[in-house]
């Protein structure tokens, strides 16, 4: 349904979001990038990776589309994902094949709207492709308006009314919700998927492309998830 070189690789495949947080054992691009190759040579068909450095340590291993963001903290708004045409033009000079934003009504720094700082990408950028990540129904059908490249579900789950949810809650009834209203790009699924059977039931629901980031590269979670199934059954 969507064509072009990067969709075409990416369409019903398995995009490994290879991020640590600065307080994490595997915080920096020499991890990142290990985790990024194994993610290739496992069959994945992209990657998410996170500022420069990442971004740069990775194209030195692997070959697959790369999917670039940027954290950046603002004291005036609670975005902090690719937050503004700073942390865009940080990431367009070491061109990942898209750039990944946050697209919810949060409010954005300066009071910037999502619509004008789309605007000025294009502008600058007008080859960029871009992802949007929202959290809402209202917010995915907006964001088809401003003409994404494709929409991730991302940001469910982390916005103040959808504060630890996950898609797989009541079976994947929010995303079903947002596939039902986007046609005109693809749909990534992405946020709480832990198991194979979660990425292989959000394909069955529509999704275009699936991406799981904890369940893949952050041992510690995977291992906390051991520890806690494990609870009361020992002898």
């Amino acid at each position: 349904m969507f064509t072009g070189s990067l969709f075409d690789t990416l369409m019903g495949g398995l995009i490994v979001s290879c991020q640590a947080l600065e307080h994490e054992p595997l915080h920096g691009s020499t991890h990142m990038s290990a985790m990024a190759l194994a993610a290739a040579q496992a069959g994945a068909v992209g990657i998410i990776a996170n500022g420069i450095h990442d971004i740069s340590a990775i194209k030195k291993l692997v070959t697959l589309p790369i999917i670039g963001v940027m954290t950046a903290g603002y004291s005036e708004s609670s975005i902090q994902l690719t937050p503004t045409i700073v942390e865009i033009t940080a990431l367009a000079r070491e061109a990942p094949d898209m750039i990944g934003l946050d697209a919810t009504d949060r409010r954005r720094p300066n009071g910037e709207s999502l619509e004008a700082f789309v605007e000025m990408i294009r502008s600058r950028y007008p080859n960029l492709l871009l992802m949007a990540e929202v959290a809402t129904v209202e917010e995915a059908i907006y964001v088809q308006s401003l003409k994404f490249d494709c929409l991730s579900t991302a940001a469910y789950g982390a916005t103040k009314n959808t504060a630890g949810k996950s898609l797989r809650q009541n079976d994947f009834s929010h995303f079903t919700a947002i596939r039902r209203v986007i046609s005109q790009c693809p749909l990534v699924a992405e946020g709480g998927i832990g198991t194979p059977e979660h990425a292989r039931r959000v394909l069955q629901l529509g999704a275009d492309i699936v991406v799981v980031g904890s369940a893949i590269t952050r041992p510690q979670v995977i291992t906390e998830s051991f520890v806690n199934a494990m609870v009361g059954y020992r002898s």
